[in-house]
């Protein structure tokens, strides 16, 4: 049964803001104002009073072999440019990440904590006052790291349960720039959590909403010309999952507890800010390409207004082909037998847009994701074969930085152990990674599936839902997802809801189903999970099932709350395994707290080799149910340990591997010479 309890459909409702909000970038939530807010009181530069406490890392609780390197050299803290699919000449970015000034505002009290922040400084009258600051304000000014999580080492703040806070920084624009006519000056931020207000000067330029997407603020008209500092200023709130709050967050929790880790709160992606052309720039790019050689392309222009474009397709630098088209409308064309984008054979193309006087670099590679029946079984198709997918599930935490991995090193870590494993899939668990993580998949060949963060879980599964409008702005993130996200060619499957969480299904009420079509319309090249594992009514291209520790893929044979595999669908394993481990206390997440909820994993091995044996046992059982059934993929539950949970196919801070590498090679590439022969 199909209904909807939101009053608007995703895409309608995708639609409908896209008009509201800033034309700087199509596909973001940030909302533009005019009001000048009354100063933030601050104790740098001149003010007379005290100077922010100077930045330090804290210790991380557990430290990884990349710990050391973070804060050593504050001005190259993931240096790299932060969207290698919309890309201009180096002269026109300058990455703002580095040291930053950072003061608790103290929302303890639920009067702060339901105040609109878009109208919100310290020095607002709100009923309840401030809550734990001296004199009923702000604590002082302290020197943080940015990017980081404020609960983490690296922000040298290392608070927990802080909802309310303000980042502050000096914006010094580069002599060229300024002398540049007929240009703007953006301030980009990649991921704020969870809801950001940002002023330049004491002008209010935005107000976002949602912790893992991009957002973009022109700075143009606050910035001062004669030469002065120029103050940016960003307001955040983050209530996580208290009380009274429904929002996307995933697994983070102001009470960390077994399979809920720690939250992650502030700017804990990189900001940086670009110098644009004036009249008209690209602000947006949506390219996808097929195995026939079809591309489809759309070019978004800051003016909202038809301009020609023109493209060029390279190839290790050659020209492949060239178009000419216009902006703001989708446009296709052909490439004549491109190589083809899979996990054996990742090959990538480069783009070149140029629009007017705008420039920008991309790249895209050629595969179809698709769906069909092989031998008599519903089957996912990569460039038109059977391709069986299996892949770690990937949570993407960290004991020093959080969310936020130390360095780029440190995050192609863990894809190139899973790469070298001879797995071809990662399952990208309730969280958004920065786009450079998805340029890493894109490269080496990595298929992603990717999960909407979920709201909480239900308190109680039969009364605790989401209200229409928290329903409707998790519709709207996930719009923000799918349209931020739809370019990289790794990333084949969508997916809406993990176990139920924050799944409203009650009296037949299934948003599942029009959340569904919603995603199909603004991405037709993809698969659609639309419930991994339980609570599943029907909807979507896959029956997804969750079991620990044996699999159930695609079998006659099931366990509740899963539901019978369903031959219209993909049978797929969205978890299993999770065989435990416990590390020495060296390589253990040292919270008690953590450590207690140990006995909850689903099995423990007391060594290494009866760990190795029993993971050996499971991907045979699995091999078993490809070889007899109609299992098309499967995930195993991990990458790693995270804080009480040690069932990573390493330690939490990377530095044991626990898989015998050989075996699980052999192992996995069973899975394969099955899957294979089964569908011949």
């Amino acid at each position: 049964m199909k209904t909807t309890m939101a009053p608007l459909s995703l895409l309608s409702l995708s639609l409908s803001l896209l008009t509201l909000f800033t034309p700087l970038s199509h596909a973001s939530a940030i909302r533009q104002g005019a009001a000048n807010p009354p100063k933030i009181p601050s104790g740098a530069e001149g003010s007379g009073e005290s100077q922010p406490q100077p930045y330090a890392p804290q210790p991380a609780l557990l430290s990884t072999e990349w710990t050391a390197s973070v804060g050593a050299d504050p001005t190259n803290h993931w240096p790299q440019h932060p969207r290698p699919q919309l890309k201009r000449d180096d002269k026109w970015w300058q990455s703002l990440n580095g040291i930053w000034r950072y003061q608790n505002l103290h929302f303890a009290s639920s009067a702060r904590m339901n105040v609109d922040i878009s109208t919100l400084t310290p020095d607002v009258e709100v009923e309840g006052g401030y809550d734990g600051g001296e004199g009923g304000m702000p604590t002082e000014e302290k020197e943080t790291l940015i990017p980081s999580c404020i609960e983490s080492g690296f922000s040298g703040i290392q608070e927990m349960n802080v909802t309310g806070m303000v980042f502050k920084r000096t914006l010094e624009i580069p002599d060229n720039w300024m002398n540049e006519t007929g240009r703007r000056v953006l301030i980009h931020f990649e991921a704020v959590d969870y809801e950001a207000v940002v002023y330049v000067n004491d002008k209010k330029l935005g107000h976002n909403v949602g912790g893992y997407f991009r957002f973009t603020v022109d700075a143009t008209n606050a910035l001062k010309n004669d030469g002065e500092k120029n103050e940016l200023q960003v307001v955040v709130r983050d209530p996580t999952d208290e009380p009274g709050f429904y929002t996307p967050h995933g697994k983070q929790t102001r009470t960390p507890s077994h399979i809920f880790y720690t939250p992650c709160t502030g700017i804990w992606q990189s900001v940086w800010m670009e110098s644009v052309p004036t009249d008209n720039y690209i602000r947006d790019l949506d390219v996808s390409a097929d195995m026939e050689g079809n591309v489809a392309m759309t070019v978004y222009s800051s003016s909202k207004t038809t301009t020609a474009v023109k493209i060029l397709i390279l190839e290790n630098g050659a020209e492949v082909a060239t178009h000419d088209a216009s902006s703001d409308q989708e446009f296709s064309f052909q490439v004549p037998d491109p190589k083809l984008w899979s996990p054996d054979s990742p090959t990538l193309y480069n783009i070149s847009v140029t629009m007017g006087d705008d420039q920008i670099t991309s790249y895209t590679g050629f595969r179809t994701i698709s769906k069909g029946v092989v031998n008599g079984i519903q089957r996912p198709l990569l460039n038109g074969k059977f391709v069986f997918q299996f892949g770690p599930l990937d949570q993407g935490y960290w004991p020093d930085g959080i969310y936020l991995p130390p360095t780029e090193e440190a995050m192609l870590y863990d894809l190139d152990l899973i790469k070298s494993l001879g797995m071809n899939m990662v399952r990208k668990h309730i969280k958004v990674e920065p786009q450079l993580y998805y340029y890493a998949c894109d490269k080496l060949g990595l298929l992603v599936i990717q999960d909407m963060p979920s709201m909480r879980p239900a308190e109680s599964l039969a009364t605790d839902f989401p209200t229409p409008a928290q329903q409707a702005e998790f519709e709207r993130q996930l719009s923000v997802m799918v349209n931020q996200f739809k370019s990289h060619p790794s990333i084949i499957t969508w997916v809406i809801y993990n176990e139920g969480w924050g799944q409203i299904r009650d009296n037949g009420n299934y948003p599942e189903f029009h959340i569904t079509d919603a995603i199909r319309a603004l991405d037709p090249t993809r698969l659609i999970d639309s419930v991994t594992g339980w609570f599943d009514h029907g909807a979507g291209d896959f029956h997804d099932n969750h079991h620990y520790a044996s699999p159930e893929c695609g079998t006659p044979f099931y366990s509740s709350p899963n539901t019978p595999y369903d031959p219209k669908r993909i049978g797929f394993q969205g978890e299993f395994g999770g065989v435990g481990h416990v590390p020495d206390s060296k390589n253990l997440w040292p919270d008690p707290k953590a450590i207690a909820t140990i006995p909850e994993t689903y099995e423990i091995s007391p060594d290494l080799d009866s760990y190795n044996y029993r993971t050996h046992e499971l991907l045979g059982e699995l091999r078993a149910q490809v070889e007899r059934y109609a299992c098309s993929g499967a995930v195993y539950t991990q990458t790693t340990d995270v804080e009480g949970e040690v069932n990573g196919l390493v330690t939490y801070d990377r530095r044991v591997v626990r898989v015998n590498v050989t075996q699980w090679q052999s192992d996995i590439q069973a899975l394969y010479d099955a899957a294979e022969r089964r569908a011949s």
